[in-house]
């Protein structure tokens, strides 16, 4: 791989797909590269870890619930938050190409949950979904949809 990348490959497949998984050297640098390219070619960034998100559906696409932790004898209480993405593409400038939701520590997540976010990019066509799923000696990528089916 050359030292210095345009990421025109990476951005190519990202806006045909929709949804990326990419494995990246362990030493790191690599993964602000390329979002630093997404950003420069017009998208807004948003990263998130998938570890504790729970429903991604209801996480990034709906009103969820969230409980703080109970410290001693108060009512347990539940908070509910907006939807996420629909909040950010609200705030989002009228100039952006779109949003690109990148999610670490994807190794976690389950197949079910991996194809729901390869098919996320067609409910919501403005946004974009890259996951970090592993090392690899070099920054590579396949599209999610081929990682959910196998």
């Amino acid at each position: 791989m050359p030292l210095i990348t345009t990421g025109k490959p990476f951005i190519r497949d990202l806006e045909q797909s929709g949804a990326l998984g990419v494995y990246a050297p362990l030493e790191g640098g690599f993964e602000g590269r390329y979002q630093r390219r997404l950003r420069a070619t017009g998208y807004e960034n948003m990263s998130l870890s998938a570890r504790g998100i729970g429903d991604i559906g209801a996480y990034l696409a709906g009103v969820h619930g969230v409980r703080p932790p109970h410290v001693g004898k108060k009512e347990i209480r539940t908070y509910f938050i907006p939807p996420i993405i629909d909040t950010r593409l609200a705030t989002m400038p009228a100039t952006a190409k779109g949003l690109v939701l990148w999610l670490i520590d994807g190794q976690v997540l389950s197949n079910q949950e991996l194809a729901y976010l390869a098919q996320f990019p067609t409910l919501e066509p403005r946004v974009k979904i890259v996951i970090e799923l592993g090392g690899d000696r070099q920054f590579r990528w396949v599209k999610l949809a081929d990682i959910a089916s196998s």
